[in-house]
């Protein structure tokens, strides 16, 4: 419709008589079909005797310029899109297929999920925060001491936590789930001299008989033999212990695979107020039920599937999947009786052992219960656009834009991205920063 307007208006502009020329073209107009067409050379002639060669040698000069300057701003933005990527997911391709914008655009039946929160408040950093705290991370994290963090965090959410650390300053920090101590290590370079309690099975310094582990000795560890699940902490005393009087001063991150709903209940009833989940997996993907999932509702833009597969959402999908690895088609994502929640409407837990088949009535009441304590929800954005990070993991029309954009490579240069390592970029899965509070009556 809107380009039949278009249309429409072009054609309405076409019968309006101006003046000049216009007019009597319009009044001459059964005429003129019938006269002699003026040859072009007769036209060029008569025009340089008139006005001389100035007005033609300007013309050529801007063609030239334009023609320059767009081959150099294709090619630039193409500098950091390399051939090195491994298998199928070639950045060059997708380029091609989507076009520049195409990376992370909106794609309509297919959206970011967001939850709701009570009031609509919203962090107090901005974006140019975020910049900032990059230009001073970068030479921090180039000097951990675990360099190959597989099956752990990545720089995007390294990043993160820092800054997110960094800006709270809280007087106690709480990490379950530690593996080899880096996300320690990330806490420990935002708050040098806080307390951390850090709850995992296995101890770090276990890790440290194979390769790099980081342990920190002004750390309290709940770990091996004297592991408790975080659910069974009694945290009144633990907090009496370390001298913490207001819970809103603690910071608690979840990198244990559990379900985010559970955690979110056990941190609330113990009354923590912020909390930093490391892998907010996007619905159909994942081994714990998220809040990504749980807020995935038709009634948020973004949010809620169709199963049917000749629907436009299946289209799209299916158009997404051959350049992302963490995209999904909707076979993929629906399950049966077409329940497209959590994953594949499973609410899954205890690292992928617990599989509870819930209804979307469920589902939806969780969604409800998770607004009813929302003071704040914000997801850390990828620290920039696929094309600069040749990351071909998450799909970025399923994630909010990017700290640097794709196109901003001097940027992305001047704050030393580009001296990172592509693969330490394949880690992002939606990490997510709330704020809770008791539901009001």
């Amino acid at each position: 419709m809107e380009r039949e307007g278009v249309q429409e208006r072009m054609h309405s502009s076409r019968r309006t008589a101006v003046s000049g020329d216009d007019a009597e073209n319009e009044e001459s107009d059964d005429e003129s079909k019938t006269k002699k067409t003026v040859a072009f050379s007769t036209r060029f002639i008569n025009f340089v005797s008139r006005y001389g060669l100035l007005w033609p040698c300007l013309a050529f000069t801007f063609i030239v310029v334009l023609f320059t300057s767009s081959v150099v701003f294709y090619t630039r933005s193409l500098v950091c899109v390399s051939s090195s990527s491994s298998g199928f997911f070639q950045p060059h391709s997708r380029f091609a297929f989507f076009g520049f914008d195409g990376l992370d655009s909106d794609f309509g039946s297919l959206g970011v999920p967001w939850c709701r929160s009570k009031h609509g408040k919203s962090v107090e950093w901005t974006s140019k925060d975020l910049i900032s705290g990059l230009e001073e991370f970068i030479p921090i994290y180039e000097t951990r001491p675990i360099k190959n963090n597989m099956f752990g965090m990545g720089f995007d959410h390294s990043f993160g936590l820092w800054f997110i650390a960094r800006w709270l300053k809280p007087d106690l920090m709480i990490e379950s789930g530690a593996f080899k101590g880096h996300s320690t290590w990330v806490l420990r370079q935002a708050m040098p001299y806080t307390r951390i309690i850090s709850v995992t099975p296995r101890h770090p310094e276990k890790y440290l008989k194979k390769g790099p582990a980081y342990v920190d000795q002004n750390c309290t560890y709940f770990a091996g033999k004297d592991f408790v699940d975080f659910g069974n902490v009694d945290w009144k005393s633990v907090m009496k212990k370390h001298g913490v009087t207001d819970l809103s001063r603690v910071l608690i991150f979840f990198d244990d695979h559990q379900s985010e709903l559970k955690r979110l209940k056990q941190a609330l009833k113990a009354g923590f107020r912020h909390i930093v989940f490391e892998d907010n997996y996007d619905t159909g993907t994942g081994d714990h039920y998220s809040l990504r999932q749980i807020c995935d509702q038709s009634y948020i833009r973004g949010g809620g599937h169709s199963c049917f597969k000749e629907s436009d959402e299946a289209r799209v999908r299916a158009k997404r999947k051959p350049f992302w690895e963490k995209a999904l088609d909707i076979n993929e994502l629906c399950g049966p009786g077409e329940s497209w929640w959590g994953v594949r409407g499973y609410m899954r837990d205890d690292f992928n052992h617990s599989n509870k088949l819930i209804s979307y009535s469920e589902h939806f009441q969780n969604s409800r219960f998770v607004e009813s304590i929302l003071d704040v929800f914000w997801e850390v954005p990828p620290v920039a656009g696929p094309s600069l990070t040749h990351q071909t993991r998450y799909d970025p029309a399923r994630s909010v834009p990017p700290i640097v954009e794709d196109g901003r490579y001097n940027l992305f240069q001047r704050l030393g991205l580009g001296r990172l390592e592509t693969s330490v970029f394949n880690g992002y899965t939606q990490m997510v920063y709330v704020q809770i509070s008791e539901p009001e009556s």
